[in-house]
C-alpha cells in the first residue's frame, strides 16, 4: 500500500530524547536553523526541508490562543451549548440525507455511528466551513519552540515534514487550525500518519477536499483506537456531597476510579433519565467544573476514545450529545 502510515511515526518518538540544544537565549531563527539540521538528520530530504521553511515565521498569536483554549476557560454547560445546537444537529441531518450511501459505506466499512462521524465534524469544524487559516508549518514551528510543550509539537512539526516528503500531504494546502491541525476532521499531522486512508482511491490524502478521505480516515481513527458501537458514552447524574473526592475525576489526562453501576448507585449516584444500561458495565465519575459543581457524569469507554480525539472533558460531552442529538 503506498501509504507507509504505520511505519513513518514509530521512529519518530526517539524524537523525546533527541538532542537538539535550545537554550532560553536562542533566538527563533536559530532555533530554525538547529531544527532544519534535525530533520535532515531525521531522513527529510535537503528539497523539502529549505522549500517547507522559506516562508516560516514565529506567530505570536498562537502562543496566545495555547494559553487561552476554551476547553479550559468556559463552564461545561457554556462550552456544550455552544457546540451541540439544534441548528447544527439540523445541518447534520441534512448532509446526512445528501450523503446517506457514502456514510452507510463507511459506518459499514469501520464499525462506527455516521452520528458520531456527523457530530465530530460538526464540532471541529462546523462541517468543513471552518477548517482554518494559519500557516499549519509556521504555527508548528512556533508551538515547538515555545517551551510549553515543545517536545509534543516538535514530534508533529518532523511527521508533517515526512509527510511531505514522502508527497502525501501536498504543501501548499497546508493551513489550517493554530495548532497544526488540519482538515475537515482538524487531525494532527501523527493523527494523519498512522490512521489517514486514501478512500477514493486516488493516490493522494485529501483532508480536506475529498469527504470520502476525510469520513474513512476519521472512522479509521475512531475504530482503530477502540470504537465500541450501539453502546453508551455518557449518563447525566447527581452526586451525594459526601461522596469521596477520590473517585471523582477532573481532568482529561487520566480518566480513573472506574467502578460499576451498582456500585456507583450503591455510592448514592442517581443516574437522570434512567437508561437501560447493565450494572455490571464499569463508568467514571467525571465534574468537568470541579468539586460538586454541576452536572456531573458517569462515562463509559466510548467516551475515552472521543478524549483521544481531544484531551477535554467538555468537548468529549460535547461530541457526545451532538451524536445523540443527530440520531433522534
Amino acid at each position: 500500500m503506498f501509504l507507509k502510515l504505520k511505519a513513518i511515526i514509530l521512529l519518530l518518538f526517539i524524537f523525546l530524547h533527541a538532542n537538539i540544544a535550545i537554550s532560553q537565549e536562542q533566538s527563533f531563527d536559530e532555533w530554525i536553523i538547529s531544527y532544519k539540521k534535525f530533520a535532515i538528520k531525521e531522513g527529510v530530504s535537503l528539497n523539502t526541508v529549505e522549500r517547507a521553511f522559506t516562508n516560516v515565521r514565529f506567530i505570536e498569536k498562537v502562543i496566545k490562543y495555547d494559553r487561552a483554549q476554551p476547553e479550559f476557560i468556559e463552564d461545561t454547560n457554556t462550552y456544550v451549548n455552544k457546540r451541540a445546537t439544534n441548528q447544527r444537529a439540523q445541518k447534520a441531518k441534512k448532509l446526512l440525507k445528501n450523503n446517506i450511501d457514502l456514510f452507510k459505506k463507511v459506518e459499514d466499512n469501520f464499525n462506527v455511528e455516521k452520528e458520531v462521524l456527523l457530530a465530530l465534524w460538526g464540532i471541529e469544524t462546523n462541517f468543513g466551513r471552518h477548517v482554518g487559516k494559519m500557516d499549519i508549518i509556521s504555527s508548528l514551528a512556533t508551538l515547538s519552540y515555545d517551551k510549553r510543550r515543545r517536545d509534543f509539537f516538535s514530534m508533529q512539526l518532523l511527521t508533517l515534514l515526512k509527510l511531505i516528503d514522502e508527497k502525501l500531504i501536498n504543501q501548499d494546502t497546508l493551513y489550517g487550525s493554530w495548532a497544526g491541525a488540519y482538515g475537515n476532521f482538524q487531525f494532527m499531522p501523527t493523527t494523519i500518519s498512522r490512521y489517514a486512508i486514501d478512500f477514493d482511491n486516488n493516490n493522494k490524502i485529501e483532508l480536506k477536499t475529498s469527504l470520502e478521505d476525510s469520513l474513512a480516515s476519521a472512522a479509521n481513527y475512531i475504530n482503530k483506537i477502540g470504537w465500541k458501537k450501539s453502546t453508551h458514552c455518557y449518563v447525566n447524574i447527581t452526586v451525594p456531597n459526601n461522596i469521596n473526592k477520590k473517585y471523582i475525576n477532573y481532568s482529561a489526562k487520566k480518566i480513573k476510579n472506574k467502578l460499576s453501576i451498582k456500585q456507583w448507585k450503591k455510592k448514592g449516584i442517581k443516574i437522570i433519565n434512567e437508561q437501560n444500561i447493565n450494572n455490571n458495565t464499569k463508568a467514571a465519575l467525571i465534574i468537568p467544573d470541579g468539586d460538586f459543581n454541576p452536572p456531573a457524569f458517569l462515562v463509559f469507554s466510548n467516551y475515552e476514545k472521543i478524549l483521544k480525539w481531544n484531551r477535554s472533558l467538555r468537548f468529549g460531552i460535547s461530541v457526545c450529545t451532538l451524536a445523540e442529538m443527530i440520531k433522534s
